[in-house]
This record gives structure tokens, sequence and C-alpha cells, in this order.
């Protein structure tokens, strides 16, 4: 774990970022207190599950009573704002 100003990473953010990318971590500091810490980003693998269900046992939501306007009621909602 390293230790970098605020004028330092903005100076050589890609350099930093690189270094972090490389399984490094850095403590940013403001005036000596450390403010924010930049760690790798851990990417976990999907989780696929098996259905539960078969597709042709769900049921369809009903039919609507009426059709509805869907640009009207945006607009209606963003005029009540």
């Amino acid at each position: 774990m390293s230790d970098v100003r605020i004028a330092d990473l903005k100076a050589r953010l890609s350099e930093h970022l690189r270094s972090v990318r490389n399984g490094g971590t850095l403590t940013v500091l403001d005036r000596d207190t450390p403010v924010a810490r930049i760690v790798p980003y851990a990417v976990q693998p999907l989780e696929i599950r098996k259905a539960k269900r078969r597709l042709r046992d769900l049921k369809l939501p009903p039919k609507l009573a009426r059709r509805t306007d869907s640009v009207a009621v945006l607009l209606a909602d963003r005029r009540r704002r």
C-alpha cells in the first residue's frame, strides 16, 4: 500500500491506476490526512442458477382493461413536478 497526495494523483493518474490494476492499493492524502483508498476492482463471476419452474408453467399477466399512452403519462408526471 502506498500513499499519494491529491496533486500527485491528479498529475499522474494513469500511472497510479496502472499500479492499482496490477494489485496495488493507494491511500489518497489531503494534507497528510487519509481521505480515500483506491483498491483493485474485484470482478465476481456470474452465478448461473437452474430454473425452479418450466417456462410453460408461468402464467402471463392479465390484459389491461384499457390502453395506456405511456408518453402522455410521462408528460403529465413531468408537468406535476
